[in-house]
């Protein structure tokens, strides 16, 4: 496993944006673990996450798009911060843009925030994480009413590896076959579980064996394939 994606998960831990016990999820699933982005806060965790997404994003699709997309609302923040690590990173400016709830008729107006979108722009959309696929099923028309534009991925933070609205496959695995692009995340929830059951960080051990077996039995009735 990368030394980045480490570091994330730890980070996500220390930031008590990935929590383990017993949660309901909107799709009324009963989850031994939940992902909770708003927990990011300040300036320091922001700059810290939009480098772990800039570094995704780099290892997946490398140079080979123009713009970063986040879907709102908290997709706004996450294409800032991604945009900027990303310059710093690697030398290249990325536009940012992301869309308004209601359109906006004077000033600044339109659907967009940020950049405009062009004939023949390559778009990489950033998201926290992807349940059912929902959200996308929103952005991507928002996207193509634009323009000729090319959605080159899809990059989300946690790969919960649980079916989608499908049934079967991944929520991420659904949306690269629907709709033909990349959708990845910066770890998935094996590599989660790879690096902290029964390894100590700072002098406690998150995932225990019976924390372990509960994640276990989760995914027994609802991983994907």
């Amino acid at each position: 496993m990368e030394q980045y994606k480490k570091e994330f998960i730890e980070f996500m831990v220390d930031s008590d944006v990935l929590k383990f016990g017993d949660f309901t999820l909107k799709s009324g699933r009963k989850s031994p673990f939940f992902m909770n982005a708003g927990g990011y806060v300040t300036g320091s965790q922001l700059m810290k996450l939009g480098e772990y997404y800039a570094k995704a994003i780099h290892d997946h699709y490398g140079d080979d798009f123009d713009v970063l997309f986040g879907p709102a609302y908290k997709g706004i923040p996450l294409s800032v911060a991604a945009s900027i690590a990303y310059a710093k990173l690697y030398g290249k400016d990325i536009r940012y843009c992301s869309n308004r709830k209601e359109e906006k008729d004077h000033g600044d107006v339109g659907i967009l925030l940020g950049s405009r979108l062009k004939d023949g722009d390559r778009v990489v959309i950033i998201e926290d994480v992807t349940t059912s696929g929902k959200s996308i099923e929103e952005t991507y028309p928002i996207l193509k009413a634009q323009g000729d534009v090319k959605v080159t991925g899809l990059m989300v933070s946690l790969n919960r590896m649980e079916v989608g609205a499908g049934g079967n496959q991944s929520a991420l695995d659904e949306i690269m076959e629907k709709y033909g692009f990349g959708a990845n995340a910066i770890v998935t929830m094996r590599e989660v579980v790879e690096h902290l059951h029964n390894r100590p960080y700072k002098g406690k051990i998150i995932i225990d064996d019976t924390l372990k077996g509960a994640i276990d039995a989760y995914y027994e009735q609802y991983g994907a394939k």
